[in-house]
């Protein structure tokens, strides 16, 4: 265990793997503090490090590392993360990039089904899913692999503290399904948290699967009321509901990732070009934060309505003032 980078705890131990993992999880558990969350009448504990999480990552580390190499698997609870390495890189198959979705690829198939039939690990195989929902369900980021490499596995479980606010919206919801939430909903939602606002294809990199499962899962948390859908299909986006926000007592956040109208983009547009005699479509994009599509769109609804004209051809096409926005002007 490390503190501010000096050693507080530094222990070596040659057990058997039951022995070990037992070991183990004994002495992390009093560095490992734990606060309680109220949801209704129920006490929910939040610790420092999910049990589970850490079980899975310890297990996976001493199951799936390569014994044909020397070295040790190394557990260590830095300032802001618990660590967990293992020799041996990843199994043939499985990357970065597939963590999440891949099918089970043990490197010690014997071992790993022994330690499936006696509990100790995920049946299914999923064991990376478990790492992933002890952290996000409490708002925390997501398990950091990327120190990984050919020679070691190494996972990183950041220690900051939980977002509250953020459990009690899970704990909440899983309690209304009364089953846990999908990892890629759990995925989606936390991502949400951070970003504020995602695409299906900005999702699906995160999720690891294409845009339409991406897609697929958001249109499930909207039917559950979790999440919103702005704009049309070309430039569709997606936040946490209001209610959410709300919850949250952050209604003011929310409508500021809830954008505008399109009559109230329609009123910026005015407003820029009476100021400044013309604009064009790159700038309408940066002034209503819109895609090229969304501006393009604006700007022909507007041209139709006789509030802009535009002048040029190509790429020195600019809009100007129309006949009804003159008369706006007046009447103003």
């Amino acid at each position: 265990m490390l503190a501010q980078q000096a050693v507080r705890f530094n222990e070596f131990r040659r057990f058997p793997l039951l022995k070990a993992l037992d070991w183990l999880e004994t002495n992390f558990r009093p560095y490992n503090p734990e606060e309680e969350l109220q949801v209704g009448l129920f006490r929910v504990p939040v610790p420092m490090v999910d049990m589970a999480a850490f079980r899975e990552a310890v297990a996976n580390a001493l199951i799936h590392r390569d014994y044909h190499r020397l070295g040790a698997v190394h557990v260590r609870l830095e300032d802001d993360a618990l660590v967990v390495s293992n020799p041996g890189g990843l199994v043939e198959g499985v990357t970065l990039a597939n963590l999440l979705v891949t099918e089970p690829r043990p490197r010690n198939r014997a071992l790993a089904d022994a330690m499936k039939r006696i509990g100790v690990v995920e049946r299914s195989g999923r064991g990376v899913d478990t790492i992933y929902r002890g952290m996000l369900k409490f708002g925390r980021p997501a398990p950091d692999y990327s120190r990984t490499d050919a020679h070691n596995v190494v996972v990183r479980l950041p220690t900051e503290p939980a977002d509250l606010d953020f459990r009690r919206l899970v704990v909440e919801e899983e309690r209304r399904r009364g089953a846990e939430l999908p990892i890629d909903s759990l995925i989606t939602l936390a991502a949400l948290r951070e970003l504020k606002r995602v695409t299906a294809d900005e999702l699906a990199g995160r999720i690891q699967r294409d845009a339409a499962s991406a897609k697929r899962t958001l249109e499930a948390l909207i039917e559950a009321g979790l999440v919103e859908a702005h704009g049309a299909a070309r430039g569709r986006s997606y936040t946490l509901s209001a209610a959410v926000y709300q919850r949250r007592g952050e209604r003011a956040a929310y409508t500021r990732q809830a954008g505008f109208t399109p009559i109230q983009h329609e009123q910026m547009v005015l407003n820029y070009v009476r100021q400044h005699g013309q604009i064009r479509r790159a700038e309408v994009m940066d002034l209503c934060r819109l895609s090229e599509g969304q501006a393009k769109d604006l700007l022909k609804r507007m041209q139709g309505n006789g509030l802009l004209k535009l002048e040029g051809a190509g790429r020195g096409a600019f809009y100007r003032v129309g006949k009804r926005g003159l008369k706006t002007d007046e009447n103003g």
